[in-house]
């Protein structure tokens, strides 16, 4: 049982919703577009979470070097990551607004936590690395916008998480202390963060925390469902 909490901090994908789906579609096209191999989830996996700017990094510098080694290299000798990143970030926003939230699906136990939250009366805000206009647009589409009194993207503040600062900011715009203010995520990033902000940590088994266990992780809880929650005022 968590004790004391008087506000929530939900992160998005890997936590409320599995978005790899989304990122799977965008991120092919954005390299079919480059004339650059299609990408695997288990690559996506490994690398989401540190906002899209990030993830198109370490895809095209993974992309360009299977190209290599797959007999392209006269095709890419003269590409590299810093040249294609700018064409490959238009491109990905250009998909990704198109497709967001087709190829995604709500956690089991999310709707239900989030009732049992609201239901409590704790102002509940989402934090999540990815940019603010295409979280609004997901949690939108999936019907999860009206649980939120305040949403921040990975482009809402200087720093993402697994700096302190973003959610340092929002306990601000949530009117609650840190260590009165749960943090709900997926993640490394997300545990990192909460750390240093002095936020209790919740940590969903199911999410994405680029490939390795997320039990590993030191947090205040570990849960399978977002509405195991135990929360006592």
């Amino acid at each position: 049982m968590l004790g004391g909490i008087r506000a929530v901090i939900v992160d998005l994908d890997g936590t409320m919703v599995d978005t790899l789906g989304d990122f799977e579609e965008a991120l092919n096209r954005t390299l079919t577009d480059l004339d650059l191999p299609p990408v695997t989830r288990t690559l996506i996996e490994r690398t989401v979470g540190k906002g899209s700017e990030h993830l198109i990094r370490a895809v095209l510098a993974h992309q360009l070097a299977l190209s290599e080694v797959t007999g392209l290299a006269n095709v890419c000798s003269a590409r590299n990551v810093d040249s294609l990143f700018e064409p490959a970030w238009q491109r990905y926003q250009h998909h990704y607004r198109r497709i967001n939230g087709q190829f995604s699906a709500v956690y089991p136990g999310v709707v239900e936590g989030l009732h049992a939250m609201q239901a409590r009366g704790l102002p509940m805000a989402c934090l999540t690395n990815k940019p603010l206009a295409f979280a609004q647009g997901l949690l939108q589409a999936k019907s999860l916008d009206g649980f939120f009194g305040c949403v921040f993207g990975g482009d809402s503040f200087e720093r993402k998480k697994p700096d302190p600062l973003p959610l340092l900011r929002t306990c601000e715009a949530l009117g609650s202390a840190p260590a009165q203010t749960l943090m709900i995520g997926d993640s490394q990033n997300d545990a990192q963060a909460a750390h240093a902000a002095g936020c209790p940590v919740a940590l969903v088994t199911y999410g994405y925390n680029h490939g390795e266990p997320v039990r590993a992780v030191e947090a205040d809880a570990h849960v399978d469902r977002i509405d195991q929650l135990v929360l006592d005022r």
